[in-house]
């Protein structure tokens, strides 16, 4: 192994002019961003190509140089992975809501008043289910998510989702079969049958009534969607020859990483969320640099901040971002950093888009362009062009000295 590398994926980072002409990247100081954007390589990416708006999971999995359309089947497995869920080739997995239906099944609330730490002891009424001899894994998440997991003969992931993914006042929906195959009229039929059973149980649990005397909705019901089946895949290692690892804070990350191999490492105070803990993270990154070839450090509050339409949060994140540029820039002698995002999400639409991302490498020996700053529009006319996620990680194994000729 030549070199080391860390890749910095600041999820939702891209925008769009937001003020006087602007992004947030060009709103917001970032000494030590533009710094190494003026010493390194810099681009802009289309995760997915020109065009496309990049899903959270397939953009990861691009970044980390999987075809997504050999490897990606579905998001339920890598949310079953990242809450560490042991998958069994063949597994069924789905995301899931604790939800709240009125006696009618009208959806009044897809996460149930947003929980707190309530779902893990929902999740154990839960347990042991079986039907048809499909036995059912359930674990809460975080607040008002959870994951379900099918396990047994004959299953399917082409089914419809029980989620109506709308506000209130619309009725569940029953899962329908996606394909005319009895492998998925069978699971359909499962999954509406959990569905009802979770009514039945979680409706009459005690901590559901305890929240109903308290004015708080009750989580009367799980509500799934995003449907995926488990296959095992050439992890990284495999593929490229090195060692790898993920500091993330969401369930979603850390099963992406799972997925491809990477061995997950737990941060203290890596949320997720805008009050994570950047200098823990950076801690956690140099200490992993000892034991692992490539280290992989998602940041995600900037998205949650696009999401909500709020600038100010979005330019805190990116001087969070800045900040822990500064520590691992420290490692310039034993690593290259890599810094961009997995995907735009323009605070004036609050969804992802198909913007292109900026894109900087910092390292030994690395090419000097032009460019000046850290932003959108700068990196635009970097030397690294405009590239793909699964070409970028293709340039990050050359650097690291893992790829190999083509011909002689």
């Amino acid at each position: 192994m030549e070199k080391k590398a860390i890749l910095v994926v600041v999820d939702g980072l891209g925008d769009r002019s937001v003020k006087e002409g602007k992004t947030p990247l060009q709103l917001t100081p970032k000494k030590h961003l533009d710094d190494l954007a003026k010493r390194g390589s810099t681009g802009i990416m289309s995760t997915l190509g020109r065009g496309i708006i990049p899903g959270s999971d397939t953009a990861h999995l691009a970044l980390f140089g999987y075809d997504i359309n050999r490897y990606y089947k579905g998001r339920g497995p890598f949310e079953a992975l990242g809450v560490g869920i042991d998958l069994k080739e063949g597994d069924v997995a789905f995301r899931c809501n604790f939800a709240t239906v009125d006696k009618d099944g009208r959806v009044i609330d897809r996460r149930a008043g947003r929980l707190k730490d309530e779902g893990k002891e929902l999740a154990k009424s839960l347990q042991g289910i079986e039907v048809e001899g499909v036995k059912v894994i359930f674990s809460s998440s975080t607040e008002h998510r959870g994951v379900l997991v099918l396990r047994g003969e004959g299953l399917s992931p082409e089914i419809s989702d029980t989620d109506p993914h709308t506000a209130e006042s619309l009725p569940f929906k029953e899962a329908r079969p996606l394909k005319n195959d009895e492998r998925a009229k069978r699971t359909a039929k499962i999954v509406n049958e959990i569905v009802k059973r979770s009514q039945e149980i979680l409706s009459s649990h005690p901590l559901n009534k305890e929240r109903e005397e308290e004015g708080k909705l009750p989580a009367n019901i799980i509500l799934t969607r995003g449907a995926g089946i488990y296959q095992k895949i050439p992890s990284l290692k495999e593929k490229y020859g090195f060692s790898s690892c993920c500091i993330a804070g969401a369930a979603l990350y850390k099963g992406v990483a799972k997925y491809v191999g990477m061995e997950v490492l737990e941060v203290p105070g890596a949320t997720g969320r805008i009050d994570t803990d950047i200098e823990a993270k950076a801690r956690e990154s140099k200490k992993a640099l000892k034991t692992f070839d490539f280290v992989f450090i998602h940041i995600k509050g900037a998205d949650n901040a696009s999401h909500d339409g709020n600038l100010r949060d979005k330019m805190l994140m990116i001087q969070k971002v800045d900040r822990l540029v500064e520590l691992l820039r420290e490692e310039e002698e034993n690593a290259y950093l890599i810094v961009t995002a997995d995907h735009s999400t323009p605070l004036s639409l609050k969804r992802h888009s198909s913007d292109p991302v900026p894109l900087m490498i910092y390292g030994p020996g690395i090419r000097q362009d032009k460019v000046e700053l850290f932003d959108e529009i700068s990196t635009s006319s970097g030397c690294l062009g405009h590239l793909k996620g699964v070409e970028l990680m293709k340039v990050i194994v050359d650097l690291m000295g893992c790829s190999h000729m083509v011909g002689s």
